[in-house]
């Protein structure tokens, strides 16, 4: 009995790295961390976002909230992962010039070259953590090449060693495509930028109404920064539309992932 009770012990403390508190890093000790990590959870997910306008009725962190629930979901699905913080920064446009998102009070944005420093210095962080598997993506569509040459410039350094920074652009590609087929099919007008799909996701995420401003409503026009018609807009569809995100970036990372390493 004595020689077996370390052995259980040794299981069940195996068993408690396996399962941290969070998903998320930045709720966790550097021990937590680590036991997740020696418990399997091997994958790093970093999901950047974007601060910018997002028209009168919705808060310029729109990006972030979203990168956060869906990098969080995706971490769940897989089984394997923890999820790094969000960037809240991205390419929005040249303050300078004031043009694209930076018209508007509010915005923030970085350079190419800044953003795919800062995604690249994140990646090797998760890497000096002991991660394995590292994943680039961005809720924003401004950044996503960066992202993909972070991720390429990382994998031609780490990849002959075992570890691999791969990019996901389904998160953002391949969800636009198939959330503008489903508005079109049921003669709704997608918009481009704070229509109706941007402002279901955050209709769905935004449980104490503190990103959305109902009352401000309206289609797109002139100096909105709205493209599209977000009244339309509804929190089911935003539950749907974040689940195509989840989906194909979790059905992507799997396909990407080592066999050995698959959850």
């Amino acid at each position: 009995m004595r020689a077996i009770l370390p052995l259980l012990l040794s299981l069940l403390s195996a068993s408690a790295y396996a399962q941290p508190r969070s998903l998320f890093i930045e709720d966790l000790t550097w021990p937590e961390v680590r036991e997740a990590i020696a418990g399997g959870k091997t994958t790093a997910i970093f999901c950047t976002g974007s601060t910018e306008q997002n028209g009168p009725h919705m808060a310029l962190g729109k990006h972030n909230v979203v990168a956060h629930y869906v990098a969080g979901r995706i971490a769940e699905e897989l089984g394997n992962a923890l999820v790094y913080p969000i960037l809240p920064f991205a390419p929005t446009g040249d303050p300078g010039k004031k043009n694209a998102h930076m018209r508007f009070p509010g915005s923030v944005s970085l350079s190419e070259a800044t953003f795919a420093a800062a995604a690249r210095e994140v990646a090797r962080s998760a890497i000096a953590a002991g991660f394995r598997n590292v994943f680039l993506m961005g809720d924003h569509g401004d950044g996503q090449a960066a992202l993909k040459q972070a991720a390429a410039r990382l994998e031609r350094e780490w990849g002959a060693k075992g570890v691999h920074v791969r990019y996901i652009p389904d998160l953002y590609y391949k969800s636009g495509t198939q959330v503008r087929d489903y508005l079109r099919a049921r003669g709704l007008p997608p918009g481009r930028h704070a229509g109706i799909a941007d402002t279901s996701e955050l209709m769905f995420l935004d449980k104490e109404r503190r990103w959305i401003r109902e009352d401000r409503l309206a289609p797109g026009g002139e100096n909105t920064g709205v493209e599209g018609d977000p009244r339309r807009a509804s929190a089911e569809l935003g539950g749907k539309f974040l689940e195509i995100k989840v989906g194909n970036a979790v059905a992507q990372i799997r396909r990407l992932l080592p066999p050995d390493k698959s959850p």
